[in-house]
């Protein structure tokens, strides 16, 4: 059987990046770590890892996107994958403290910008780009003609 795996290019630090994110994501597995290489699964998605020192470096060009339900849910992966020195970003994009870039996005998000009322979409997409944790209650807001509150 075929299969597409990300394989991730880390600064010599592999263990320390599968223990994160063993942290951040409840159900992750990890099916083997070593001070070379590791074989890890995350909300179902495996990925493999190498240590292969500073001459590479993640980059905005390639992100990981978690679809969430809910505020909690994302605020509790905003909250952990900024941590120690992570960086937020805008849109619901950060990275985390190894690099690697993240979207955490609702699927209200979704549903507001697909909706077939394109002025209500666009209020909910210029509330969005002021933002850069996502708002779920501030997306609602604009989508329904109020102001969002959110200070960016």
């Amino acid at each position: 059987m075929t299969s597409i795996t990300p394989f991730l290019w880390f600064d010599n630090n592999v263990p320390q990046a599968v223990a994160f994110y063993k942290s951040v994501f409840p159900n992750a597995k990890v099916e083997n770590v070593n001070d070379f290489m590791a074989t890890f699964e995350l909300e179902g998605q495996r990925f493999n890892a190498l240590n292969g020192g500073p001459k590479y470096r993640f980059n905005e060009a390639v992100s990981f996107f978690i679809s969430v339900e809910s505020q909690e849910q994302v605020d509790y992966f905003w909250d952990r994958l900024t941590a120690d020195g992570g960086e937020e970003g805008n849109c619901g994009w950060l990275k985390d403290k190894f690099g690697l870039s993240w979207q955490v996005v609702p699927t209200a998000l979704g549903r507001f910008l697909g909706d077939s009322d394109r002025n209500k979409a666009n209020r909910a997409m210029q509330a969005m780009l002021k933002m850069r944790k996502i708002i779920i209650a501030d997306l609602e807001a604009a989508f329904a003609g109020g102001a969002s509150n959110n200070p960016g």
